[in-house]
């Protein structure tokens, strides 16, 4: 018997082993500890939600999970995992940034989030919210609209090319409204700018623009989601402000490298929606810092795929909108 047909049976005769090997492999996982990458500085509202979520998966798994920070505008911990072992044990805080905003600035990433990624779940999302100085009179989305036609109105976001921006610029094209874009450097910001009135409103997120509303520094004339928040049920949804089907959030889940196991992104996926489940402590927890709990459908795989290739059908729209090219 030559060397070649020797190694071929070889071969063989150890295949159901490997494969043993590997289900036994899938079966202990994790047996070591996770480690969660949240492509931001600590403090920020995908700091906030990835500790939280980082937490539901070391106790449903029985493992501890490491939550690393690596800023550097999102798409550096982005690129890093993108590129890790696809075994499970390095994730990504994945959101509107790194996943569907900075592939539509950037013409170098080093990835493609829609290739380079598994959807693991969709966690939480916040709207956004249109508010405006209290020096504007207008009320309503429809007045805004019309006052926009005798004089421009000034929106602050917080940068060129962020969500709020793109937000912003599919708010202009389905109105016509006379919007004219102020970018700041953050949400935060922009604040003080809009309650003395240097500028006439802002499109933000909707946690960062409710204490002002509140506090009646400020008005939120509409939220960018279809149903009102229940912090705030006063507050018109865009929808019934007859800008139909109008949605936009920044929204916060986990992925992990394409190619990891099956069955070990269906336990990451369960860890997290059982941990979220209506009524827990982590979902109410989101909710009191101003979130949205995904739905059950979002926060599966196949939901959270869906929603990021939606959502990167939107910002695509919006940057051709604003004139946004990949630098």
């Amino acid at each position: 018997m030559n060397l070649s047909r020797r190694m071929l049976i070889a071969a063989l005769g150890s295949a159901p082993i490997l494969s043993l090997v590997t289900q036994r492999a899938l079966a202990a996982y994790p047996d070591r500890p996770i480690h969660l990458i949240v492509p931001f500085a600590a403090g920020g509202n995908a700091d906030i939600v990835g500790r939280i979520t980082g937490d539901l998966i070391s106790k449903a798994l029985g493992q501890p999970v490491v939550v690393e920070n690596r800023g550097g505008g999102g798409s550096i911990g982005a690129g890093f995992v993108a590129h890790a072992t696809p075994d499970g044990y390095t994730l990504l805080v994945g959101s509107n940034g790194p996943l569907t905003v900075d592939p539509l600035l950037h013409a170098n990433l080093g990835y493609d989030p829609l290739k380079d990624f598994t959807a693991v779940a969709l966690t939480s999302y916040v709207p956004h919210a249109l508010i405006l100085s209290n020096k504007i009179q207008a009320k309503t989305m429809t007045e805004l609209v019309a006052q926009s036609k005798n004089v421009t109105v000034t929106i602050a976001t917080s940068g060129i090319g962020s969500a709020t921006h793109m937000t912003l610029e599919r708010l202009k094209a389905a109105t016509g409204a006379n919007l004219a874009h102020v970018p700041y450097r953050g949400g935060g910001a922009l604040m003080p700018d809009l309650i003395s009135g240097n500028v006439d409103g802002a499109m933000t997120e909707f946690s960062t623009a409710l204490p002002m509303h509140q506090g009646g520094q400020a008005h939120i004339i509409a939220i960018t989601a279809l149903h009102r928040s229940k912090l705030a049920p006063d507050i018109p949804t865009l929808d019934e402000s007859d800008v139909k089907g109008f949605t936009a959030q920044s929204y916060i889940g986990v992925v992990a490298p394409a190619k990891t196991p099956a069955d070990v992104v269906d336990k990451l996926q369960q860890a997290i929606a059982q941990g979220l489940s209506s009524g827990s402590p982590a979902a109410e927890r989101l909710i009191s810092l101003g979130s949205e709990v995904a739905s059950p459908e979002q926060m599966t795989a196949k939901g959270f795929a869906e929603f990021i290739r939606a959502d990167y059908e939107n910002m695509r729209e919006a940057a051709k909108f604003a004139g946004i090219t990949p630098q």
